[in-house]
């Protein structure tokens, strides 16, 4: 049995990974400079190109939802826990079917470049501290998730050559930061789109192939692909039943629903993913994005679903567990076994360059927030010039970039998913009920927004540093003491209906009123766009109702 010490990943596929990364680096960064805004464009920044056809838009914000979590830690959790991480896979594919029914369409007709517009136009007269509020969530949830992202890469470096030093593990974060930010600070929106094409492309051309070997190698029959799983699990029909991982216990079994909310209304409202759906210049575009979108992604949870049982199958659950306790190494020795050197190198590269195009739009969402919302609106009133907010949209993105380097190498450690279910959480609680409330509530009013957003976010962190991922386990980050007064490890369950609560709550309470006109017009251009609204204000009567 290979050593974790020892790396999972021969020297032959170390070397190849290493030059198909280069090589897509090379010239992702070659056309992201290229297609970078010219002169002033500050919407060409924030949006890129909004004529692209819905497959490309679709590939997009396949690229931008899927992380390295599901094609690693997804595909790890089936091969480990069977049934357990099927159910967990289901999170991540139904996500996406309530942003194609709920968000999508109203959200980019009522938007602009990023969702503090939204707001702003929702609530005008409570615009600037409502713009700080929701500028403060984006920019905790994308720097979180970043630091996830780059701790991440330090971990996959280790299944190629075992436990890194602290000058490997500072190179390897310090790289993949400085390319991050290099593509956001010169292609901006362009340059993060392609790199998310290219990974979209390559991970369902790499979970494509990788299923269809491990299918071919059953005979194409599932039964049979079971039938090797529950024998390489070790667990006998436990593996094919509930309670593997979730469901031991009662506390066991709130977890887990407390993390499918999470995953679910988390991953619906990230800011990069929420950003993206107001790329499309037509909302028939957007339609069609979004269900390429959701097709693509539930393909891919579907293939990981099928990976995960394949590497429980052919390279066993205890050697699995031998190597990585957490499972990220199965899809890399499933690959080793199945497909050889080419193979593996093409799931590493895979796995390096997922997490780099996660990165850029994450920096990208926290950049154009910083600078937009912050700097354009709050600090200069609106009176910014286009070159100006430019300027310091580049400088947001590597100031971004920094904090997340610097975070990483601080937080090396750390576990990854507990970053990244924060993340999740937190724009879950925060900014789902805001936004949920700002398209469809008439009475929603700064008050609201105000204490959804901030209460949701501090009822989240709150939850997380009193619950066992901070205190009283051994896996804890202080095992010695014990604070943990709550006892799950994801908030969800409690974070999100407060933060659905709390808005309900701030607007009751709250003395501060919109025009009633205002809200018209909103929805008014929530259900037809801006051009349409026009079209519609024009052809109304003077003095006439809207």
């Amino acid at each position: 049995m290979v050593t974790l010490s020892e790396g999972v990943v021969d020297g032959a596929s170390l070397k190849l990974t290493f030059v198909l990364f280069v090589s897509v680096v090379v010239v992702s960064m070659f056309t992201a400079l290229i297609t970078a805004p010219q002169g002033d464009e500050i919407s060409e920044f924030y949006l890129g190109n909004r004529d692209m056809s819905p497959l490309r838009n679709g590939l997009a914000m396949c690229g931008d939802y899927l992380s390295a979590a599901t094609l690693l830690g997804s595909t790890g959790l089936v091969a480990l826990t069977g049934y357990d991480g099927l159910l967990y896979l289901c999170g991540t594919a139904v996500a996406w079917m309530l942003v194609l029914l709920l968000i999508a369409e109203p959200l980019r007709n009522a938007g602009k470049f990023t969702l503090g517009d939204t707001l702003a136009l929702r609530l005008p007269s409570s615009q600037r501290p409502v713009r700080i509020a929701l500028a403060a969530c984006t920019l905790i949830i994308c720097v979180l998730y970043l630091v996830a992202q780059l701790v991440g890469s330090v971990a996959l470096l280790t299944q190629f050559i075992g436990e890194p030093s602290s000058t490997t593990r500072t190179l390897c974060v310090v790289v993949i930061g400085t390319l991050v930010v290099l593509y956001v600070a010169l292609g901006g929106m362009p340059g993060a789109t392609f790199i998310q094409i290219v990974k979209a492309v390559m991970l369902i051309a790499g979970v494509t192939v990788t299923a269809i070997m491990v299918l071919h190698r059953f005979s194409w029959n599932i039964d049979d692909l079971l039938g090797a799983a529950t024998s390489g699990s070790g667990m006998g029909q436990r593996f094919l039943e509930p309670g593997l991982r979730y469901g031991g216990s009662t506390t066991s079994k709130l977890d887990f629903f407390s993390l499918q909310i999470a995953i679910v209304l988390g991953l619906a409202a990230l800011p990069h993913a929420m950003m993206r759906l107001l790329a499309p210049r037509v909302t028939r575009v957007l339609r069609r994005s979004v269900l390429w979108a959701t097709g693509l992604v539930g393909f891919v949870c579907l293939a990981a679903g099928v990976l995960g049982l394949g590497a429980t199958a052919i390279v066993g659950r205890k050697a699995i567990e031998g190597i990585d306790s957490k499972g990220d190494a199965a899809v890399l020795l499933l690959a080793q076994s199945i497909g050889g050197a080419v193979l593996t190198a093409l799931i590493s590269c895979l796995a390096f360059v997922t997490l780099l195009a996660v990165a850029a739009g994450l920096t990208l969402a926290a950049a154009s927030s910083l600078a937009h919302d912050l700097y354009g609106q709050v600090i200069r009133k609106g009176k910014a010039g286009q070159t100006e907010e430019m300027t310091a949209a580049r400088l947001a993105a590597v100031v971004i970039g920094v904090l997340g380097m610097l975070l990483a190498l601080v937080s090396w450690g750390a576990n990854t998913a507990t970053l990244a279910f924060l993340a999740f959480a937190i724009a879950a609680s925060a900014i789902l009920p805001t936004m949920i409330y700002s398209l469809f509530w008439r009475r929603f009013n700064a008050g609201g927004a105000l204490l959804s957003l901030y209460g949701g976010l501090a009822t989240s962190v709150l939850l997380v540093v009193c619950s066992p991922v901070v205190s009283s386990r051994p896996t804890s980050f202080y095992p010695s003491v014990d604070f943990a007064f709550f006892p799950l490890q994801n908030p969800g369950i409690v974070s999100v209906p407060a933060g659905f609560l709390l808005g309900w709550l701030g607007t009751v309470l709250s003395n501060r009123t919109e025009d009633p006109g205002v809200y018209e017009k909103f929805q008014i251009r929530s259900m037809l766009g801006v051009q349409r609204q026009q079209q519609h204000e024009q052809q109304q009567p003077a003095g006439a109702p809207h």
